[in-house]
């Protein structure tokens, strides 16, 4: 009795494996073998099974897919890139409050790609992030948005904006109201460097920080409670930058640039 495609590739690891490794490209039975190390009694049932239902084909010694497994490998992958982002800390994004993140990036979450998970560590719980304050001072441009001012946050910007690097900052109006109540010189320091742009956001997306550079990118994301549990992800993945400079493409929407040259006061 045949089976349906659905059991065919996804109730086998071994049939699904041997489907993403020729999307690759094509292999002959020993690279199969070494590539997923497995011997030839206990994947050729599957070869066979893939071959029977048109996924792939053999010419001669080589295995390929078929057209119509190329079409389904393809449309795998994003669920299977997804599923990956999601079972390597799945605690951590069950509880997590996503309402800042558009329904049409949200849908494309795969692309954080390879991240990090920063548990807080008990001891530096009201330090900034040591991984995020490390590769600060690596990057030459940095977009930030922020919901809540760390004591040493604006310090850290202005020694990067004084050393050049070309800084964008989104700010809700407490962030802007806490900076002019107590941080108002280093606030208006930052001001004067014209490498360094300061918007103020009219609504306040239901995010503590996110933050993209030329290097990094680091977001944080309030739990259920919506409360921040100091609990971030961070990526190197180019795919993540280009994830995280189109949120700030959805933010710039409804935000105003604070002017350079006069000073709050």
């Amino acid at each position: 009795m045949k089976t349906s495609l659905i059991n065919t590739v996804w109730f086998s690891e071994k049939r699904k494996n041997v489907l993403l490794l020729l999307y690759e490209g094509e292999r002959d039975l020993e690279q199969i073998k070494k590539s997923l190390n497995v011997t030839t009694r206990s994947i050729m049932p599957q070869i066979k099974t893939l071959k029977n239902n048109n996924l792939i084909e053999q010419k001669q010694d080589q295995f390929c897919l078929t057209t119509i497994g190329k079409t389904i490998v393809k449309s795998m992958l994003p669920f299977i890139s997804t599923s990956r982002i999601v079972e390597e800390n799945k605690d951590f994004w069950a509880s997590r409050n996503f309402d800042a993140i558009p329904p049409h990036l949200f849908s494309k979450i795969k692309d954080l790609g390879h991240y990090f998970l920063i548990e807080p560590d008990i001891h530096y719980m009201f330090e900034l992030p040591r991984e995020f304050v490390d590769n600060i001072p690596k990057s030459k441009s940095i977009v930030t948005f922020i919901s809540y001012l760390h004591p040493t946050f604006l310090s850290l910007y202005l020694k990067a904006a004084q050393a050049g690097t070309n800084i964008s900052l989104f700010v809700s109006e407490n962030v802007l109201e806490k900076m002019k109540n107590e941080y108002l010189e280093q606030f208006n320091e930052l001001m004067k460097i014209t490498n360094a742009t300061i918007f103020l956001c009219k609504e306040n997306p239901k995010i503590p920080m996110v933050t993209v550079t030329d290097w990094f990118c680091y977001i944080c994301l309030f739990n259920e409670e919506e409360r921040y549990d100091h609990r971030d992800i961070i990526s190197f993945d180019e795919s993540s930058l280009k994830w995280c400079n189109k949120l700030f493409d959805y933010y710039k929407t409804n935000t105003q640039k604070l002017c350079q040259i006069t000073e709050l006061v």
